[in-house]
């Protein structure tokens, strides 16, 4: 990542602050600042730092979801195929944030209420939304 070398790159401008030396009583006056600036530097780096990481974890996190609801939406696609009742075609299967939404056409209310109960019996689903027609 870029990041370190950003880090690396603040750090190594203070210390060369630092290391300035001036004439007579400037001297120190001009390495307190240094230190000041120093810390300063530090401190916004720090929090930078801080705001990357957690930006980083959010989107990690909204991958992970993305790609849990990607194998629940997979997974019940799979039996629905397994299902001599429910015709795969018919029936489409989004995933978001764990709720399953099903829509589409089956053929009587026994399969609508079996599409429900597939979709359910899943690890992941917090609820299915069923929006399947009888035809």
């Amino acid at each position: 990542m870029r990041l370190p070398c950003v880090v690396a790159a603040c750090l190594s401008a203070g210390l060369g602050l630092a290391g300035c030396e001036k004439e007579g009583g400037a001297e120190e006056a001009g390495a307190e600042e240094a230190g000041r600036k120093m810390d300063q530097t530090a401190e916004r780096m720090g929090n930078q730092l801080e705001a990357t990481k957690e930006s980083m974890d959010e989107k990690a996190e909204r991958g992970g979801n993305y790609l849990e609801d990607a194998a629940i939406t997979a997974k019940i696609k799979a039996e629905i195929l397994g299902e001599s009742a429910l015709k795969v075609l018919q029936i489409d299967v989004t995933t978001t944030g764990g709720v399953v939404t099903l829509s589409g056409t089956v053929d009587s209310q026994l399969s609508r209420e079996r599409a429900t109960e597939v979709a359910r019996n899943n690890h992941g689903v917090k609820s299915v939304e069923n929006n399947l027609v009888v035809k």
